[in-house]
């Protein structure tokens, strides 16, 4: 789609829409463009690489929307024919550069599955890492990658919220993080569990937990028809960890009665070197990768996003709990009384310290607020 103003270029953007494999090029631009106008603004004329079978329905019904005339029109020869070839010009470079990814994506989802003895190429894998500082604003965080590379629109962040953990404790936020990922994912999108358990229901769970996937088929049931659609499942989990990380999430699935989720644990090499990762398996000795290796590479690709969102998400943790204020506290006291209160004292310690009568002056604070905050610095003692 290229964009034009008053004559002027104003960039353009490729799309790629999911379509019946049957469909003709002019009805799946028709229903593309139904879609693309939907709430956008609707230019005058509007000019297409092919002739459409519904071009003037198409026509009155963004003629409607846009409140004037609308032109769908396919040019024939001069200027406008020059921008419409053009346009496809770039959209066939456009598909060739996806191509070109999904195929190298392809190849190293291939290879990843051979290194790690997977039964087929991941079409989801899940990463996950904690952060925190001295245990202080602990958060974890899981990114998800596919065929089509990294899917942001599923990526999710945990607080860390058990009372009971040992702040710095990296098993517990794993057990926590992932007990809550998997739990809930049972409840939202139930698959059949090995042995033969309903839909919905965990296997016992003193049944032996087996990470290889000998549940394939019962793992596979939510895959979606399209492939570029995103399963809800996982069938490879990665987790920033060595042994004892692993051994927490085995632990977690174990409580949860689940099987055939291939689950591998990544520990950073000496001086946390990257190249010298060692990689932990159920089942296997732990081994390293040629340093060289394409799989290898493409792991430090994921845990490396892994990180980063956790660091960004912990930052932006830490930044609101340090611009926190002990107003936010006072149930009843929103951001405009809040506002008119700093702005009249000037500071919370000022407020903290301000008789009920000052605060009952205060511009735009009527007496119930100001009870209300002067009860909650002084606990109700008038």
């Amino acid at each position: 789609v290229f964009f034009f103003r008053a004559g002027q270029n104003w960039g353009n953007r490729a799309y790629f829409p999911r379509h019946d494999r049957d469909a003709e090029p002019a009805e799946i631009l028709e229903a593309f463009m139904a879609q693309f106008y939907d709430g956008k603004p609707v230019p005058g004329l509007i000019l297409t690489s092919h002739e459409l079978p519904g071009a003037e329905l198409l026509a009155e019904a963004l003629s409607l929307q846009a409140g004037s005339r609308v032109e769908l029109r396919m040019p024939q020869r001069g200027e406008k024919k020059d921008v419409v070839d053009h346009a496809r010009s770039n959209a066939r470079e456009a598909l060739g550069r996806k191509l070109a990814e999904s195929g190298t994506q392809t190849r190293l989802l291939d290879g990843l599955a051979e290194v790690l003895g997977l039964e087929a190429p991941p079409q989801r894998i899940e990463i996950y890492d904690n952060s925190h500082i001295q245990g202080a604003h602990a958060v974890g965080a899981m990114v998800v990658a596919g065929p089509q590379g990294f899917s942001k629109p599923h990526y999710r962040t945990f607080n860390i919220k058990s009372a009971e953990l040992t702040p710095g404790d990296d098993y517990a936020m794993m057990r926590e993080v992932l007990t809550r990922r998997f739990a809930r994912l049972m409840k939202d999108a139930p698959r059949p569990a090995a042995g033969g358990a309903p839909s919905g229901e965990p296997a016992e769970a003193s049944a032996p937990v087996s990470q290889a996937p000998a549940d394939a088929a019962a793992h596979r049931a939510d895959a979606p028809a399209d492939p570029a659609e995103m399963p809800a499942w996982p069938d490879l989990v990665l987790i920033d960890g060595g042994r004892g990380q692993l051994d927490a999430a085995l632990g977690v699935l174990a409580e949860l009665g689940l099987t055939g989720v291939p689950l591998v644990g990544v520990a950073k090499g000496p001086d946390r070197d990257a190249g010298r990762e060692t990689f932990f398996v159920p089942g296997r000795d732990p081994f390293k990768l040629a340093p060289r290796d394409p799989a290898l590479y493409f792991v430090q690709r994921l845990r490396d996003e892994a990180h980063r969102f956790a660091i960004g998400t912990h930052r932006a943790k830490r930044k609101r709990e340090f611009t926190k204020s002990p107003l936010d506290e006072i149930p009843g006291i929103g951001p405009a009384r809040k506002r008119a209160l700093l702005l009249h004292f000037g500071t919370a310690k000022a407020i903290a310290r301000a008789s009920l009568d000052d605060l009952a002056g205060a511009p735009g604070v009527n007496l119930a607020t100001a009870r209300a905050v002067y009860d909650h610095f002084h606990e109700g003692r008038g």
